[in-house]
């Protein structure tokens, strides 16, 4: 975790490593796995933090843009270094401010992120079961993508419903032979797929889901097909085969 974004807080926690370098890994490890999910703990008003130094923390986590965070203000600990040597010296209503701060930029950068990176894909998704705000007349389920990212989807009845993989894989086979260029098979092919039966999604299972909306780090979308985790990854999925299923999701 990256703790904080000034070298100097850094070098007084004995992080063993700069901002620099840190940010240098971070830039390395998204060349290489651009869809690759971040996470850290950062903690504000360390010993002897001044505005600058907090501003340094700031503009990291604009610079990274985290897919979560874990935030809190700093309080002295027995037996640490900093107990042993340093004064925990900034005041506490100026830790509520800074961790609000950080707090309201992690906010703000996870959005933005999430509208650009998630909004419009197919995920896989790891059902979990209903979501905590489900209700009646408004019920979700929800699970968690291979980011670690809370997807919520609403559902019609008892529990959630949606075509196989089984059925899917023919028919995307087909659409994708012909599309866009032969508009009546693609209509017949969509015709004859609504009409084919669904099957009952549990937690536990994989799932397809079309992200639509993102409030945070959770994403909301449309639960569309039961699949596993090969199965998925084999379609290769791409910007035709998302137009293609949210044809067949109307």
């Amino acid at each position: 975790p990256a703790q904080s974004g000034s070298s100097t807080v850094l070098e007084r926690m004995r992080r063993g490593y700069s901002r620099e370098a840190y940010m240098e890994l971070i830039d390395d490890v998204r060349s290489m796995i651009p869809d690759v999910a971040i996470t850290s703990d950062f903690i504000t008003g360390f010993c002897g933090e001044t505005e600058e130094e907090h501003e340094d923390t700031l503009s990291l986590m604009e610079h990274v843009k985290y897919d979560q965070a874990f935030m809190f203000a700093y309080s002295m600990r027995g037996k640490t270094h900093a107990n042993r040597t340093m004064e925990d010296d900034v005041p506490e209503e100026i830790k509520s401010r800074r961790l609000q701060e950080i707090i309201n930029m992690f906010r703000t950068t996870v959005q933005r992120r999430n509208d650009e990176l998630e909004v419009g894909k197919l995920r896989l998704v790891l059902v979990e079961g209903e979501s905590r705000k489900s209700k009646e007349g408004a019920r979700s389920w929800g699970g968690r993508t291979d980011q670690n990212k809370r997807v919520v989807f609403p559902i019609i009845g008892e529990s959630p419903e949606c075509w196989s993989e089984d059925a899917v894989n023919p028919v995307f086979s087909a659409l994708n032979r012909t599309y866009p260029s032969n508009d009546m098979v693609r209509s017949d092919l969509l015709h004859d797929f609504a009409r084919r039966p669904k099957v009952e999604v549990q937690a536990g299972d994989y799932a397809v889901v079309q992200v639509d909306q993102a409030r945070g780090h959770t994403l909301k979308g449309k639960l569309l097909w039961r699949s596993s985790m090969q199965g998925f990854h084999e379609m290769g999925l791409d910007q035709n085969a998302l137009d293609l299923f949210s044809a067949m999701a109307k």
